[in-house]
Formats: structure tokens, sequence, C-alpha cells
């Protein structure tokens, strides 16, 4: 699997004043489980940014703001999972916040991108 990171790279984006932790430029494959009408939707997608607080993603389908959603992920070849609320969707891509981490998992994500 391909993961992309570009250190030394600033935070970025138009919700960066909001965020409590700054996120960095950082590809990897996604799968999000959301609850719909009929069961469990799960669909693929790949982020865009990661930090502790969250991730930017694009996701195939349709995920509502205020939603709360799993987020699969794998960070150093070891498998995460996450619970996030979507913050914020448009056509290009959606905005999570995850809620929830363990002092492990937010110290594997901060290491994973350089923040620890």
């Amino acid at each position: 699997m391909s993961v992309g990171t570009h250190s030394g790279v600033k935070s970025h984006g138009m919700y960066e004043f909001f965020r409590h932790h700054p996120r960095i430029l950082f590809t990897i494959p996604i799968t999000v489980c959301h609850l719909r009408r009929g069961g469990v939707c799960t669909t693929r997608g790949i982020s865009l940014d990661l930090g502790q607080g969250g991730m930017g993603a694009i996701v195939e389908g349709d995920v509502e703001v205020g939603e709360t959603v799993e987020i699969e992920f794998r960070l150093q070849g070891q498998p995460m999972t996450t619970v996030a609320i979507v913050r914020h969707t448009s056509a290009s891509r959606s905005g999570f916040e995850f809620v929830g981490l363990t002092p492990e998992e937010r110290l594997q994500i901060a290491t994973t991108v350089g923040q620890a």
C-alpha cells in the first residue's frame, strides 16, 4: 500500500482556524461506514490530510454533516478504526473530526504525521 506524506508542509485549508490540532497533507486509502435506512453503508475513499483531531478525505457516496461514522485505515502497517463526526462536506471533499481516541491512538497519529 502506498502512503504519501509531505514532511515540512504547513497545515492548510479554510477550516484551519477552527481546528484544535493541525493537519498535514497525508494520503492513505480509507473505508467509511455509516448507518442508512436499511442498514450499514460502507464506502471507500482516500484521505487528503490527517492530524490528531481528524482528517479530510474524498469519499464515494454521500455523508451528511453531523453524521457519526466509523473510519478504518492503516498507519505504519497497523489497522486503525476511529469514530468521527462529519463536520463539513462538499462535492469534492469531506471533513471528519475524530471522537473518543485513546491516548495510544492519538500518539500513533501524532508519530505518523510528525507531530509527536
